[in-house]
């Protein structure tokens, strides 16, 4: 996944916008976007367990 923190200009004024690929995601600061990354970049490295699927199906 492609992330791009970005500045902008929308009518209200000033703003940054988070690039997640094709959807941005819009804050009222930097500083709130980056927060915003980086949790997101931690729950993406986090370890996930993935379902087991063989025991869904034989229920």
């Amino acid at each position: 996944m492609k992330i791009l923190v970005r500045p902008t200009t929308t009518q209200q004024g000033a703003s940054w916008q988070v690039c997640l690929d094709q959807h941005a995601v819009s804050f009222r600061s930097e500083a709130e976007a980056r927060r915003f990354v980086s949790v997101l970049e931690e729950r993406l490295k986090a370890p996930h367990i993935l379902p087991d699927w063989s025991r869904r199906i034989a229920s």
